[in-house]
């Protein structure tokens, strides 16, 4: 039994496929990286995952159980727990009180849910701004928080979407060690990523996707190198001088 599954997943808007017929499995404790261009269906998988759009057909699996169509307050107080490309804090709220609102999917009192967040705003070094309001934090705070919210709900899975969008470079290797410590911390993540530093670096192993279907998975270097990947990016004549590299 895998901990996590996607089977032959589709989602039509109309005549489009935004996600056709896509599959993959997830097992427990892996970083999971999910990349394709622009408009490649990234988060249109993350919110059938987590229920903001119903599937047109295809199964999701967690932990052996069929979560297809649950409500998704269900499905986070199961533990799969996600964040947003485009953060939207509360903004007139604290940073504490931000991180309350997610602690409450499990927490059930008030005081239960504050020391749940003052313990996951420590883990993600972010308790020297609890006080402060929301809308006050830079962009590179605001995704810390966004994560920080998204570990608030207690997940087992915790599915990152462009979390490192915007960060400058020693952000971005905070970023890559917060993922890291995440992971240490028994929670199995699924990486969505336009910045290749940070989803080779921390990926076990990486799903790639184009036009909404699936065109490579493997290692961060089998999938790196797979020519499919590299036209999807660079262009179909640059893949195959690469191919040609390869060959000789």
């Amino acid at each position: 039994m895998s901990f996590f599954e996607v089977k032959n997943l589709a989602k039509f808007f109309g005549g489009l496929a935004a996600v056709n017929d896509v599959s993959f499995e997830v097992a427990e404790g892996e970083i999971f990286g999910l990349i394709g261009p622009n408009g490649s269906g990234k988060t249109t998988l993350f919110n059938l995952i987590s229920h903001y759009h119903t599937p047109t057909s295809g199964r999701i699996f967690f932990q052996g159980r069929d979560i297809t169509g649950l409500k998704t307050h269900r499905i986070c107080r199961l533990g799969i727990g996600r964040t947003f490309q485009v953060v939207k804090p509360l903004k007139r709220m604290t940073v504490l009180d931000n991180v309350v609102a997610g602690a409450f999917s499990h927490a059930r009192t008030k005081n239960e849910a504050r020391e749940i967040a003052l313990e996951t705003l420590s883990f993600c070094r972010l308790i020297h701004r609890k006080d402060d309001l929301a809308k006050s934090l830079p962009i590179g705070e605001r995704k810390r928080l966004e994560i920080t919210r998204a570990l608030a709900t207690q997940p087992r899975l915790l599915l990152l979407d462009e979390a490192a969008a915007g960060l400058n470079p020693s952000e971005l290797e905070a970023a890559i060690d917060l993922i890291r410590r995440i992971r240490e911390k028994g929670v199995t993540l699924i990486v969505v990523e336009h910045i290749m530093k940070l989803i080779m670096t921390i990926s076990d192993r990486i799903h790639a996707i184009n036009f909404g279907r699936t065109i490579a998975e493997g290692t961060p270097r089998e999938v790196a190198h797979h020519p499919a990947v590299i036209e999807a990016y660079l262009g179909e004549d640059y893949a195959h001088r690469a191919e040609h590299r390869c060959l000789l």
